[in-house]
């Protein structure tokens, strides 16, 4: 995981609109939300595993699943995440549903990150930094 410094960090938005200006560039927000802080991903590539341009955000007003909440924005970071190939030998099996978890741990959840993709990001920062500061 690299940081990007942004002037972005600590700027705060209304999440509904936030998004609106986002996600036709390419974010979306990813699944490890919660209902007080959650990550706009952007993905950059899936070279032997998934390089993201991830910026974090924290409910300051309201829940995340609630309208009109307001978020922070944190300081942005690239992120390598390796997948695992083949079969899971850590399968995760529910107990009262008997649902089992079907996806596979990550090989490397942090993976180094190659320069290009660190390039990459901070010109995706750049772009966020003229975006939000309109």
């Amino acid at each position: 995981m690299i940081h990007i410094d942004s002037s972005i960090e600590g700027r705060r938005f209304n999440l509904h609109k936030l998004e609106q200006l986002l996600k036709p560039k390419g974010y979306t927000i990813g699944g490890n939300w919660d209902y007080d802080r959650g990550f706009f991903d952007y993905k950059m590539a899936n070279d032997e595993g998934y390089q993201f341009l991830r910026v974090p955000f924290t409910a300051v007003e309201g829940q995340l699943d609630m309208n009109g909440a307001v978020v922070e924005l944190g300081k942005p970071f690239v992120l390598n995440h390796v997948y695992q190939r083949g079969l899971d030998d850590h399968v995760d099996v529910g107990n009262v549903t008997a649902s089992v978890n079907q996806f596979s741990e990550p090989e490397d959840p942090d993976g180094s990150v190659d320069e290009e993709y660190v390039k990459q990001g901070k010109e995706l920062v750049q772009s966020l930094e003229t975006l939000l500061t309109q």
